[in-house]
């Protein structure tokens, strides 16, 4: 399932993921420290969200409730294969390298990739 989620979405998502389902009002008041989105903001990404699939929208209660039909893990892997595509022409060493070369990775993180390529080999 190819699962497109903008930044503004994927921080919806997280809130979903950890407390779900959630309310407009409960989303809100997580996001509103960080963002600073108003009822409005956060109602718009919610129905763009529930369009796309990547939400469901419950509306058997007196207040609608949000759950995502996305685990983190699918999001994940699609928006990973979206960055590899889009900014590193598919190639994972391209990324790699660039990790590498801005410090972003440590010694420690490429000691562990080493030792997860490793264990692939056949």
């Amino acid at each position: 399932m190819q699962v497109q989620c903008t930044e503004a979405e994927w921080k919806i998502m997280e809130v979903l993921w950890e407390n779900s389902p959630c309310t407009m009002p409960q989303i809100t008041k997580a996001l509103a420290p960080s963002t600073g989105w108003t009822r409005h903001t956060v109602i718009t990404l919610l129905k763009r969200m529930a369009e796309k699939g990547s939400i469901a929208v419950d509306e058997t209660g007196p207040v609608k409730e949000y759950t995502p039909l996305v685990s983190r893990a699918v999001l994940t892997k699609s928006q990973t294969k979206k960055l590899l595509n889009h900014v590193f022409s598919g190639r994972a060493s391209m990324l790699v390298q660039n990790l590498v070369d801005t410090g972003e990775m440590t010694v420690k993180e490429i000691e562990d990739l080493l030792q997860m390529l490793k264990q692939k080999e056949p």
